[in-house]
């Protein structure tokens, strides 16, 4: 290894901040969970409105893009064709983008909702099942994968098409400069807004987990458990990232969807499937009736804490992490179009979540309406039970519980190993085969924090972990749609195919007109 990579500032300043982080959650938990609580309050009561507007306008700005003349751009060279075939693509999108996170959410956020409305209005009725629905589809829906996908589509663009590294740095350098104190500072932020973003969905994942366990061995909910399934992960993505791209994390995303999707063909027959379409159709048709006005809604006037809580926690989360994910789906999205990337991006990950919400969702609001199962009151007592709470309704619940649990784990890994691989990327001057001594750091250091946030405060350390850092992180993404803009003006689209025929019919016109 090149000793050079170790004496980047990027890995230097990064490594030392999230070190500093941990021993002081190890070591002063109390006083970690309070700084991070007065953060928290802070960030959200005051930045809550502008994590909101960023993200409708980068939304807007992708799909400007994609249909522009721009779109038939290629992420590199215009004879470049995809490198991944479309369903391992979508596997790596899907496990990366979502990991564990929508395993988790998938049953606990629209119960949520459905126990405590976003409005007010009376809970666990029929109105407030619509509303939790319409509400978790548009969480999971394309503004959070607009997140990730304009990083990616900067980072992919600069990478393959202008064969510059592919650093969050580099595709600010239009409008920031090259400077190397600028630059660095950029890369450490990205660094550590992601390793913090990832933090979260791991420390989610744990949770889940010890909850899965719980409820199908009975092993208790505490953290000496939760340490174990994180050293376990460790062991298990550490040993994943040796083996590159092409083999580990392909072979585990294809694992993921394949399991992702047993899972969800059975619930759907086993379940009240008519019910399940019926949601779904409604679901969606509230989704877009509703869009702009979930996208931009505030309480200023009744000083409510349900936006903060949810909304901006998830467009937080996402761009906490917009760095790693980005970066990812730039990776794997060589030689796909501008308008292929977007659209892809945009539609076909949130479509999949939308499905997963309404299968295991629309279950357990069914089974709440008709036949009182109680897993609302459950999931409001603790939100890691509720997939098996659900599963508790269902045949062969034992069993299917035991594949979640698996699902969970290997979400939890693909996720970790893409993680290490694009932080030691970001971190040794954007090498596309990072040295493995920088993916075991990482490894460490991400386990490590995940750790000391559940140690610290659980659930409520790592949603505060999400929004603190992304905030710094956010007004970056909104340079990027600047530079973006700079960049791609001096790119001269590919001709058409009707263009070419209609040139080609000109040319062969003229030619028969000279022979006369």
């Amino acid at each position: 290894m090149d000793k050079k990579l170790l004496k980047n500032p990027v890995f230097i300043i990064s490594t030392a901040v999230i070190l500093l982080l941990v021993i002081a959650g190890a070591f002063m938990p109390i006083r970690f969970g309070e700084v991070a609580g007065t953060l928290f309050n802070f960030t959200t009561l005051n930045f809550g409105w502008f994590y909101l507007l960023a993200v409708f306008i980068i939304t807007l700005f992708l799909i400007i893009i994609a249909i522009s003349k721009y779109g038939s751009i290629r992420l590199g060279a215009d004879s470049d064709r995809p490198e991944f075939p479309f369903f391992t693509w979508i596997g790596m999108l899907f496990s990366a983008g979502f990991g564990a996170g929508l395993v988790f959410w998938g049953v606990a956020e629209p119960m949520s909702h459905f126990f405590t409305t976003p409005f007010g209005t009376e809970g666990q009725t029929e109105e407030a099942a619509r509303i939790a629905m319409g509400y978790s589809f548009f969480h999971w829906g394309i503004s959070q994968w607009s997140v990730f996908a304009i990083v990616g589509l900067v980072i992919g663009f600069l990478q393959f098409r202008r064969k510059k590294p592919g650093l969050v740095s580099t595709a600010l350098e239009p409008v920031l400069g090259s400077k190397p104190v600028v630059k660095h500072t950029i890369d450490s932020l990205a660094v550590i807004a992601t390793v913090m973003g990832i933090a979260t969905s791991l420390g989610l994942g744990v949770l889940q987990m010890n909850g899965g366990l719980n409820a199908v061995f009975g092993i208790d909910n505490a953290f000496p458990i939760q340490l174990a399934i994180i050293g376990v992960m460790f062991a298990a993505y550490t040993l994943s990232s040796s083996t590159g791209l092409h083999k580990g994390i392909a072979y585990l995303s294809n694992l993921n969807l394949g399991l992702a999707l047993v899972l969800m063909v059975f619930v759907f027959f086993a379940g009240p499937t008519v019910f399940i379409m019926d949601t779904f159709t409604l679901a969606i048709g509230d989704y877009i009736t509703n869009f702009v006005q979930y996208s931009l809604r505030m309480e200023p006037y009744t000083g409510g804490e349900w936006v903060l809580g949810w909304t901006i926690f998830y467009w937080a989360w996402a761009t906490a992490w917009s760095p790693f994910v980005g970066a990812f789906v730039a990776r794997v999205s060589r030689g796909r179009t501008i308008r292929e990337f977007v659209f892809g991006v945009l539609v076909i990950p949130p479509a999949i979540a939308c499905v997963w919400i309404a299968v295991f969702g629309g279950t357990a609001l069914w089974y709440d309406l008709n036949e009182q199962s109680g897993i609302a009151e459950a999931v409001n007592v603790d939100l890691t039970s509720a997939l098996f709470q659900t599963f508790d309704v269902l045949p062969l619940s034992t069993i299917m519980s035991v594949l979640a649990i698996l699902l969970i784990f290997t979400f939890l890994v693909t996720s970790a190993d893409s993680a290490t691989y694009i932080l030691a990327t970001m971190t040794s001057f954007g090498s596309l085969n990072p040295p493995t001594l920088f993916k075991v750091i990482w490894g460490v250091l991400m386990s490590a924090i995940a750790a000391v946030l559940l140690y610290a405060g659980g659930l409520s350390a790592l949603q505060t972990a999400s929004l603190i850092s992304a905030l710094p992180f956010t007004v970056l993404l909104l340079l990027m749609l600047w530079s973006f803009t700079k960049i791609i003006r001096g790119e001269s689209p590919p001709i058409r195919k009707s263009e070419l025929r209609r040139f080609r019919r000109l040319e062969r016109e003229a030619r028969k007109q000279q022979n006369k």
